[in-house]
């Protein structure tokens, strides 16, 4: 296999039959989309688009939503792989594959589209080897009949079009989810395959900030973990140091990188509450309040059916 094959198969992206060149930042594409052109809106109308922790929080603040309601009303889920942890797409209007928030002037969210809207037609492919502890950028153009921004009069370098696309935050605040998919693929957690609760932990620590903050004002957390008040009062108003103490919590837990204080003899008293059941120190870990918390997209339950 070669090296390209070997950091494609890597991608967090779900798999595709189709391999694409890589391309360098400063690879010059044509393209351009406006109102005037008679293919505007057509990808709007056949979506297949995932969707980050951080596209998530752009999203429900733009709605005034809470995360939990605009993952089971916009939202549909899917796994990296099997057994594995999961992603969430956007879900098409019923019964079309168009996108929720397409209009006939355009997108009715277009200052907090996702990180995919803002890439198309580019891609990013973010890849890890396994023998590496860093992730590789690189970019692939995307060739759609429908589009035919490809023919426009417009010439400019990747790297100028995320300029353009006010791509700078969305890439910053979205590489950790990245590496920590990538890391998954790779090599999948440290303590082996992932019980339901990690699963559940996993999902909504990433993408339902809303209901991952009720977790961390929740009294089995605060009798695990040991924060001073002022990170606490952060936590509880800022979903982007959220999003950051959710990356860092699943890591300790599922990686064993250790950056969150333990409050002493925190693990042997719950272990001790609850009894000689068998679990894994890592489920032990993630568990404080789990039992309340339903992921909205669980395919097995009524939430996931909404």
């Amino acid at each position: 296999m070669s090296d390209d094959s070997k950091l494609i198969d890597d991608s967090p992206i779900p798999d595709s039959p189709v391999i694409p060149n890589q391309l360098s930042g400063d690879a010059v594409i044509r393209f351009r989309c406006h109102k005037d052109i008679d293919c505007f809106n057509a990808c709007c109308k056949n979506i297949d688009i995932m969707l980050t922790p951080y596209d998530i929080i752009r999203l429900k603040q733009r709605l005034g939503i809470t995360s939990t309601v605009f993952l089971r009303q916009y939202t549909e889920p899917f796994e990296f792989g099997r057994n594995s942890v999961g992603g969430v797409k956007y879900k098409p209007k019923e019964g079309t594959n168009a996108c929720q928030f397409v209009t006939d002037e355009g997108c009715s969210v277009y200052e907090d589209r996702p990180t995919a809207c803002r890439y198309y037609p580019v891609g990013l492919l973010s890849t890890r080897r396994q023998d590496e502890s860093f992730d590789r950028a690189s970019y692939a153009l995307v060739t759609e009949d429908y589009c035919h921004g490809h023919f426009e009069d417009r010439k400019l370098t990747i790297d100028e079009y995320r300029q353009q696309q006010g791509l700078e935050d969305y890439d910053e605040l979205g590489r950790p989810w990245r590496q920590l998919i990538l890391k998954v693929k790779s090599a999948g957690p440290a303590i082996g395959n992932m019980s339901r609760t990690s699963l559940k932990f996993f999902f909504m620590a990433c993408y339902d900030m809303d209901r991952f903050r009720e977790f961390v004002k929740s009294e089995g957390f605060s009798t695990t973990y040991d924060l001073d008040q002022e990170t606490m009062d952060r936590l509880l108003v800022d979903d982007l140091a959220l999003l950051a103490f959710g990356d860092r919590m699943i890591r300790q837990i599922m990686y064993a990188e250790q950056s969150i204080p333990l409050k002493k003899d925190a693990l042997d008293k719950h272990l001790a509450r609850r009894g000689n059941r068998k679990s894994t120190e890592h489920d032990d870990m993630a568990r404080p309040s789990m039992a309340a918390y339903e992921m909205p997209l669980d395919g097995d339950e009524d939430s996931g059916k909404r």
